[in-house]
């Protein structure tokens, strides 16, 4: 079955694949929101908690020039919420964080580029936990 649209976070500090996730999951039906870095990755999550509305999901970008990238954003996300659901996306398909992503408390990993297909189910298993 189809997974259902949920909320979803997405990071990366390049706003062309910002955009680009981002519309490609509206396109699914989901709730996106968008965050350059993981400082404000993590803040966009832990307000969303306080509100009532938690994401389901979140894809994090795993390097992020002169911020917080992936892995460090995902540990502060874990004190938020041990049950995070995380998706790391690289361009580098041979790094060990992609390669063994859980190891790292990801659920699923993504190596760009990624089309369409890949993304959606990839998300819907990281959805389905």
């Amino acid at each position: 079955a189809p997974q259902p649209p949920g909320r979803i976070l997405v990071m990366d500090d390049e706003e062309g694949v910002r955009i680009v996730v981002g519309a490609t999951l509206r396109r699914f039906g989901h709730q996106v929101e968008l965050a350059e870095e993981g400082q404000s990755a993590v803040e966009l999550y832990r307000r969303a908690r306080e509100m009532g509305h938690p994401f389901d999901a979140v894809i994090l970008d795993l390097t992020v020039r002169g911020g917080m990238g992936g892995r460090e954003a995902l540990q502060s996300l874990r004190h938020l919420d041990p049950t995070v659901k995380a998706m790391v996306m690289s361009g580098y398909a041979h790094d060990p964080v992609v390669l063994e992503y859980q190891n790292h408390g990801f659920k699923g990993a993504l190596a760009k580029p990624f089309d369409a297909q890949q993304l959606q189910e990839c998300l819907a298993e990281v959805m389905r936990g």
